[in-house]
C-alpha cells in the first residue's frame, strides 16, 4: 500500500509574523506564545504520524529552525521550504516537488488546527483510497486539512483566508474531474474569539500539547480579566 505523507506548512513564530488578527487584540508577545503552543500541537500530530513527515517552513532562511523541530519529532523528517507566492502557488509548487520525489498521497495541515484528532487522520487516509481529494472544512468556511492522491489543480486564484475557501477549493478540484470527499467540519484558530473557545473545545483532550495550549489560554484569559478589572 502506498504510504501517505503528512505535510506540515508552518511559519516560525515571531513578532509580526503570522496571526496578525490575533496580534491586534492580544499583542505580539502573547500572540507568539499562542502560535508556539499551536505549533506544538501540530508537531504532536506529526510525531504520532505512522508514515513520512514533511515540514515546510514558510521562509527558506528557517531551514535550521525546521530541522530542530524535526529532531524533536524523529530522525527521518524531510525539510522542504515553501516557494514564493500566495498560499495556492506555494501548495502547487510543494505538491510538484513531493510528487517528483515519489510521494503520491499527501495530507496537508497547518499549525492552527488543534481540534484534529487521530480519528480524523484515519478517516482521511481511508477516504483517500477512494477519492482524489479529501477535505476537512473549517467552521468559518476555510479548511483545516486538505489531502490529495493526484496533483492539485491550479490553486493560485483561490480566495485564501476567506469564508469561501472550502467551496472554491472543492469547485476547483471537481471542475478538473477530480473526485472530492468532504468530511465533518473541524475548527482552526484565526480570530481572538477562536483562542478563547479553546478553553471549552479542548476541555476533554488529554494530549500533552493540547493540555498545555488550553492551560496557556486560561492563564492569558485570567490575566486579561485582572487587567480589565483594575
Amino acid at each position: 500500500m502506498t504510504k501517505t505523507a503528512l505535510v506540515l506548512l508552518c511559519k516560525r513564530p515571531g513578532p509580526g509574523i503570522g496571526k496578525q488578527r490575533l496580534a491586534a487584540s492580544f499583542g505580539s508577545e502573547t500572540t507568539q506564545q499562542v502560535a508556539n503552543a499551536l505549533l506544538a500541537c501540530a508537531l504532536e500530530d506529526a510525531s504520532a504520524w505512522p508514515g513520512p513527515v514533511v515540514i515546510a517552513p514558510a521562509d527558506v532562511n528557517d531551514i535550521d529552525w525546521a530541522e530542530a523541530l524535526a529532531a524533536a519529532i524523529r530522525s527521518l523528517v524531510i525539510i522542504i521550504p515553501q516557494a514564493a507566492g500566495n498560499l495556492g502557488e506555494r501548495l502547487n509548487a510543494l505538491d510538484k516537488i513531493l510528487r517528483a520525489q515519489g510521494m503520491e498521497q499527501l495530507v496537508f495541515i497547518g499549525s492552527d488546527a488543534p481540534g484534529l484528532v487521530a480519528a480524523d487522520y484515519v478517516t482521511v487516509c481511508a477516504a483517500l483510497q477512494r477519492n482524489d481529494v479529501v477535505l476537512i472544512p473549517a467552521v468559518d468556511g476555510g479548511v483545516v486539512l486538505m489531502a490529495n492522491r493526484t496533483a492539485w489543480p491550479d490553486l493560485s486564484a483561490l480566495p485564501w483566508s476567506s469564508e469561501h475557501l472550502e467551496s472554491a477549493l472543492r469547485y476547483a478540484c471537481c471542475s478538473t474531474g477530480l473526485s472530492v470527499s468532504v468530511l465533518k467540519q473541524s475548527y482552526d484558530v484565526d480570530e481572538p474569539d477562536d483562542v478563547i473557545k479553546l478553553i471549552s473545545l479542548l476541555q476533554q483532550d488529554v494530549r500533552p500539547a493540547r493540555r498545555a495550549l488550553r492551560k496557556l489560554v486560561k492563564t492569558l484569559t485570567f490575566q486579561s480579566l485582572q487587567v480589565n478589572n483594575v
